[in-house]
């Protein structure tokens, strides 16, 4: 399945993971309230924001690559 998702998606799903990471050890540090509801939004946000930013970084440089390689056709 890894196999068949884009380069985008990969880099997006990696740093959405790293994100929570980063939340969860946040978390465990106490900088979060102790609340269901409150553990839920800061993984959600966590690993949503950086998901979305490192795939979108990535979908614009994969575009980039594809104009400049037809360019050059």
């Amino acid at each position: 399945m890894w196999q068949k998702l884009s380069t985008p998606l990969k880099i997006g799903l990696i740093a959405g993971g790293l994100g929570i990471l980063l939340t969860v050890v946040g978390i465990l540090r106490g900088n979060v309230p102790p609340n269901p509801a409150s553990i839920g939004i800061a993984l959600l946000i966590g690993g949503g924001v950086w998901f979305l930013v490192a795939w979108a970084v990535a979908s614009a440089a994969v575009d980039v690559e594809e104009d400049v390689k037809e360019d050059k056709a």
